[in-house]
Formats: C-alpha cells, structure tokens, sequence
C-alpha cells in the first residue's frame, strides 16, 4: 500500500504511536530496572491518556499552569501536591496496593498533609489538646499483633484539627496543639484525652480547591482522628478513625473512609464519671474506643 492510499486517519495514528514507541525506547538503557519499568508505565499511560481525551493545546497548557500554581502554594506546612493526591483517590489506591488485607489487621488510611514531626510526648492519661478549642473527648483502647498478644511501648502519633476546622500549623502563632505522642503500658493500653472530631472542609484557597469547585465536588471531611502507630518488628499504621453517625461518611474529599474505622463516640452528661478524675468544667464529653492491631512487617 502507498502512502497515497494511506488514509489521514490511519497517518496520524501510525504517528501518535511511533511516538510513543520512540519515548519508552529512549528508557531502554536506564540500568534501575524498577525506575525503567515505572517510567515506561507512566509514558504509555500519560500517552493514552493524551489520546483518549484528545487534549488541546489549550488544555494542556491549563494543566500546566496548574500544577505551576500547586507547585507555588506549597510550603513547610502546606503540601498542595498531597492535597491533589488526596482528592483524586491516588493516596488511598497508593495505601491499598501497599497494605494489603492481613487478616485482622487494622485498615490504614491517608496520611493526610497535616502530619509534623516532633510532637510533645504526652503521658497515658494526659490531654493531647493543648488548648485547642473543642469537647473534651476520651480515647482508649489496645494495641496487639494480629495473634493477640499486647505490644508494650508501642508508639502511638495522634493529630487532629480543632472546632473551627483547623489543625495547628494552619495558624500563623507557632502553636502546638490536639498533636502528641504517647506509649501503651506493660498492657498494650492506652489511653488519653482529645477532641471529638468535627467535620472541616480540606485547604480550598488554592489550585485543588478551584479543581474541586469546577467539578462540583466538595472539600468538606468527614469527622476523624488521626493515628499512626508503630512497634519494633510490626508494619507502621498510619490510619485514623471516624465519627459514626457523621453525614459526610459516604462524601469525604479524600476517600479516606473505610467502615472498619468508623467508631460510636458516646455523649456523656456532665455528671458522668471522668476517667482519671479530670475537672472538666462542668462541660459534657465523649468517649470511644480504638483497638488497634499491627501485622509483620512485609
């Protein structure tokens, strides 16, 4: 056949595809071959992915110029490219590929971008809040390895945001607050106060949330708590748990719910007991609890 009775359609497929070939040849001499087979991955896919929708030129200038913009608002404590993982479901299929089921083992979940490193060390007990504004809450509860044995000194990170929505590095005084770390007894136990967790909408002034008003969607999360756990010889949990009975269960922003994480958070009057005898104010509370089990390391 001559290239006359080539029709246009069939030319210009045969050079979308010589394109493509040509790309993933030009990784044939990358000596990692993980980074080889990761890289060829991404150009085939974010090749049909170019294809399957027809992207103009106007188009991929505007993803562009997003990701510019994404790139600009990230900071010490703001990271919009996690942001825009979260809301498009990547986190999660990334913690599920990399945490597969393990029996009893408890699910992870996102990490979230909230995360900071050195949080005060709290003892069993202790309030977590650090004057944040919110109900006073307690939570207990174990931690084992999945044959049920208890795993005395585990680690146990816990962050959470505030009434208002906001986590402590969202303000502009330096403050540490509702963010520690504290250790299970000889029992696997733990046990501390926090807040009840409230619903609050993810970060929305910047790229991910103009994405997500465009789209329809919205930047409210569902109520949680988040942990992330570890002990010598056991896979690191990075989860966090949920308010039963919170409306935004089946639509949070970042997919992050998982029923197996939902717990009840029980109102108590005022006249209730406290653990620990705290003063409370006259205030009411909530209590819950959250078992936690840790499989082998891979």
């Amino acid at each position: 056949m001559t290239d006359v009775e080539i029709s246009d359609a069939d030319k210009q497929r045969r050079a979308e595809e010589e394109l493509v070939a040509t790309v993933l040849a030009s990784f044939d001499g990358t000596e990692d071959e993980r980074l080889r087979q990761v890289m060829r991955s991404l150009v085939k896919h974010l090749h049909s992915f170019i294809r399957d929708v027809r992207l103009t030129q106007r188009e991929w200038e505007a993803g562009i110029a997003f990701l510019t913009a994404a790139g600009h608002i990230t900071d010490e404590q703001r990271q919009e490219f996690i942001l825009l993982s979260d809301v498009l479901g990547a986190s999660m299929q990334t913690i599920a590929v990399n945490n597969e089921a393990r029996g009893n083992a408890t699910e992870a979940t996102v990490f979230g971008p909230f995360f900071v490193e050195g949080s005060p060390r709290v003892e069993l007990g202790d309030d977590i809040s650090g004057g944040a504004a919110g109900e006073p809450c307690w939570v207990e509860g174990t931690v084992t390895d999945t044959e049920g044995a208890p795993l005395p000194g585990a680690r146990i990170e816990v962050w959470e945001a505030d009434e208002d929505g906001f986590y402590d590095v969202q303000y502009s005084d330096d403050r540490t607050a509702a963010r520690a770390h504290l250790f299970t007894d000889e029992r696997g136990w733990y046990g501390f106060w926090a807040l009840t967790p409230t619903p609050y909408p993810i970060p929305h002034d910047g790229p991910v949330g103009r994405m997500l008003e465009a789209t329809g969607r919205s930047p409210m999360r569902a109520s949680h708590l988040h942990f992330m756990v570890s002990s010598p010889g056991l896979r690191t949990l990075v989860t966090h748990i949920f308010v039963e009975g919170d409306e935004l269960l089946e639509r949070d922003a970042v997919f992050g719910v998982k029923d197996s994480l939902i717990k009840r958070f029980e109102r108590q009057p005022a006249t209730a007991p406290v653990p620990g005898n705290r003063d409370l104010g006259g205030r009411t509370w909530s209590r819950t609890t959250f078992d936690i089990v840790l499989p082998p390391e891979d």
